[in-house]
């Protein structure tokens, strides 16, 4: 299967995911939603692939949900419930790089085959740990913040769209330049570096644009009663 296809079948797993873990488990759902995304989204990003003829890393779709999912609460619940999974979020975010360090300092025992392999994942790159760490603050409090800047003047249904699309791609666009500014500026030249930006912005607003018809579906399974809350 090449990566397009692949892409694509990737991206109807993790939203599909999401929709039935917010069914079954409700609000909580979202949360562990949020905490597992965000962990495994920071490991998929090492991986760089060809993608529509350009390079690409990995994580972009679900790291997209992420925004999905705190969209979903703010919408079907409120702004505070949308800002705690952010902040449980970038709790998970710091807590894989820390742990994971911890895990390096000790010394292999014999016939360890690991280390070698987790110093390639998880070794600690400054830059980058704190690229990730300041754009997942700014991006996600900011889609909180204008979701419900849009809802409030614009509280109909119809307009549900334009509340989870706005917010999403300003709220992406701001993610992709912080962490690509502070992970790689003066890494690469500049033709480069623009050509990173860009192209994981133009991903994740692919996923922000393909995710509406999950958050109409999110609104329709709480309307009617369908969501297991716990």
């Amino acid at each position: 299967m090449n990566n397009e296809l692949l892409w694509i079948l990737v991206f109807l797993v993790d939203f599909s995911a999401l929709l039935l873990v917010y069914k079954f488990l409700g609000k909580l759902g979202l949360f562990a939603w949020v905490a597992m995304a965000t962990v495994i989204a920071n490991i998929q990003v090492i991986k760089v692939i060809q993608l529509c003829g350009v390079t690409a890393t990995l994580g972009n779709v679900l790291y997209a949900s992420i925004f999905l999912a705190t969209d979903i609460l703010s919408e079907n619940y409120s702004k505070k419930d949308a800002a705690l999974a952010a902040l449980i979020g970038f709790i998970s975010m710091l807590a894989l790089p820390i742990m994971m360090t911890f895990s390096l300092w000790f010394t292999p025992g014999e016939g360890d085959f690991s280390q070698d392999a987790l110093k390639t994942l998880f070794g600690v790159v400054p830059r980058v740990v704190a690229g990730s760490a300041v754009a997942y603050v700014v991006s996600q409090f900011h889609d909180v913040w204008s979701y419900h800047a849009i809802k409030g003047k614009m509280p109909s249904t119809k307009m549900l769209w334009l509340r989870n699309n706005g917010s999403t791609l300003v709220s992406q666009l701001l993610d992709s330049v912080i962490f690509a500014t502070i992970a790689f500026y003066g890494l690469y030249p500049t033709r480069v570096f623009l050509q990173i930006v860009v192209t994981t912005y133009l991903l994740k607003a692919v996923c922000a644009l393909l995710d509406t018809p999950f958050i109409y579906l999110a609104k329709y399974l709480h309307a009617h009663g369908h969501v297991r809350e716990h």
